[in-house]
C-alpha cells in the first residue's frame, strides 16, 4: 500500500524519477526538453528556498491578488439543508476572479527571474488563459494563450479580457478542440521557442517541475484557511470535510495541501469530478470512474481511455473539468486512501449553482458547483458539529451564457 510521508509536503513525496508512489507523474518529454526542464528544476528548487524571492511571492500575493480571501458560513444554505455546517472558502475572491491567479502571478516571477521575455500557456475555462495574461501584464512579458476552439466559443467573457490585457489567443482546432488539446499544443510550441520563453501550465498536471511548481502555488489558499478555520472555531473541529472540484486537480491540492497530515476521520478530503451529462456515457472523471494509468502531456495518471489505449473524448458543462487526465499527485492521494473521490453531473451540478445562488450571496463558476453538489448530497446526512468546507475556487461570470441556456431547461 502506498503511504503518504508525515511532514513533507506532497510536492515532494516523489523519487528521483519524479514519481509519486513509483508510478505516477514522471517526464515523458522529447530528447529536446530536457536541458529546459532540468534547467527550470534548478532555478525552482532555489527560489522556493530563497527568503527574498518567497517575500516578493508574498508582497504580490498580499497586495495584487489579494490575500487572504474570504472564510464564510453559508448560514441559509446550512438552514435549509438542516444538517452539516457549510461553509465556504471564497477563492474567487482573489483578483480575476479565480484561484489561478496564484499560479500565473508564480510562473511570471519565475519567468523574470529566468531572463525570459515571452511567457506561454493554456487554459480551458479561460481562467488559466486570464490570469496569465494579467500577469504577464502586470510584470511587463509578452503572453500567448492556447485555447481549444469549442471553449473559445462558451467562453467569451474570459476571451475578451485576455485579448484586453494585451495576450494573444492561439485556437486550436485539433482533436476535441478543448482542454487538452490546448495543453498539446502549447508543449508544441515551447519544445521550439523554449530558449527565449517560459511555459506555464495551467494546473498540476504535465512533467513533474510544472506539477510542483502549480501546487506550490496553490497551497497559498490552504494556508490562509488553517489560519482562518482556527480563528473562526478557537481551534480545529473535531469532523470537517474538504470538498472541492478536481479537473486537473490545482485548486483540490492547494485546498487541502495543509491538512493531507491530518487523519482521515478528522479531516475527510473529498474531490468532485465531472460526471458529464446524465444521459451520456462521456464524462471527465478518471479517478471515479475507474480509468487506467496512462501517459498524457508528460507524465503516467490515471486517464480516460478508449479500448484501444487511446486518450477518449470528454464531456461536461465545465469547461475547466473537461480534462480526460488529472494530477499524478491526485492518483497518489486516491491510491493512498487518503482522498475520497466520487463526481457529479452536468445537471447536479446545475441544480446545485441554482439553490447556492438562491440561498446566498455566492456566484460560484460551473467548476466548483461540482463540488457544492456534493456537499448539498451529504449535508443532509450529517450530524450538526461536523463542518463541510467548500472551495468556491471560481465565479460565474465566464458562465452566464451557458447558465441563461441550461438553467432555462431543468
Amino acid at each position: 500500500m502506498i503511504k503518504i510521508k508525515k511532514k513533507i509536503p506532497l510536492i515532494d513525496q516523489h523519487d528521483k524519477f519524479g514519481f509519486w508512489g513509483g508510478k505516477f507523474g514522471g517526464n515523458f518529454i522529447p530528447e529536446t526538453l530536457k536541458k529546459p526542464v532540468e534547467d527550470l528544476e534548478i532555478l525552482f528548487s532555489k527560489l522556493r528556498n530563497n527568503k527574498k524571492f518567497i517575500l516578493e511571492r508574498d508582497k504580490y500575493f498580499k497586495n495584487w491578488v489579494g490575500s487572504p480571501t474570504r472564510f464564510i458560513k453559508l448560514e441559509n444554505l446550512s438552514n435549509h439543508l438542516k444538517g452539516a455546517q457549510v461553509w465556504a472558502k471564497v477563492v474567487s475572491d482573489a483578483n480575476g476572479g479565480a484561484h489561478k491567479i496564484y499560479n500565473a502571478t508564480v510562473h511570471c516571477l519565475i519567468a523574470k527571474k529566468a531572463g525570459k521575455k515571452f511567457i506561454v500557456g493554456d487554459t480551458g475555462a479561460g481562467y488559466a488563459g486570464k490570469m496569465l495574461s494579467m500577469a504577464a501584464k502586470k510584470f511587463g512579458l509578452k503572453c500567448k494563450i492556447f485555447m481549444g476552439a469549442k471553449d473559445i466559443k462558451r467562453q467569451k467573457p474570459n476571451c475578451d479580457a485576455m485579448k484586453k490585457n494585451g495576450a494573444e489567443i492561439v485556437p486550436v482546432y485539433t482533436g476535441s478542440q478543448t482542454l487538452v488539446d490546448a495543453v498539446s499544443e502549447c508543449m508544441r510550441y515551447w519544445v521550439s521557442n523554449c530558449d527565449s520563453t517560459h511555459m506555464c501550465v495551467g494546473s498540476t498536471v504535465g512533467p513533474n517541475i510544472f506539477v510542483k511548481i502549480c501546487g506550490w502555488s496553490t497551497s497559498q489558499i490552504s494556508r490562509e484557511l488553517k489560519d482562518q478555520i482556527k480563528s473562526s472555531f478557537k481551534k480545529m473541529p473535531k469532523r470537517i470535510k474538504l470538498i472541492n472540484c478536481v479537473g486537473g486537480g490545482s485548486s483540490a491540492y492547494g485546498f487541502w495541501s495543509e491538512f493531507i497530515d491530518y487523519k482521515k476521520k478528522h479531516i475527510e478530503l473529498i474531490g468532485v469530478e465531472a460526471g458529464g451529462p446524465k444521459k451520456s456515457k462521456l464524462h471527465a472523471a478518471p479517478l471515479s470512474q475507474g480509468a487506467k494509468l496512462g501517459i498524457l502531456h508528460g507524465a503516467a495518471s490515471y486517464v480516460c481511455q478508449n479500448k484501444e489505449g487511446q486518450i477518449n473524448e470528454t464531456e461536461s458543462v465545465s469547461a475547466g473539468l473537461d480534462y480526460p487526465g488529472v494530477s499524478p499527485m491526485h492518483c497518489f492521494l486516491k491510491d493512498a486512501k487518503r482522498a475520497r473521490y466520487t463526481f457529479a453531473t452536468d445537471e447536479e451540478a446545475l441544480q446545485a449553482y441554482k439553490l447556492v445562488t438562491q440561498l446566498e450571496k455566492l456566484n460560484p463558476s460551473l467548476e466548483p458547483s461540482h463540488a457544492f453538489a456534493e456537499a448539498i448530497k451529504i449535508a443532509p446526512k450529517l450530524r450538526k458539529n461536523t463542518i463541510i468546507i467548500v472551495n468556491s475556487c471560481g465565479d460565474a461570470k465566464k458562465d452566464k451564457d451557458i447558465l441563461k441556456d441550461r438553467l432555462k431547461k431543468i
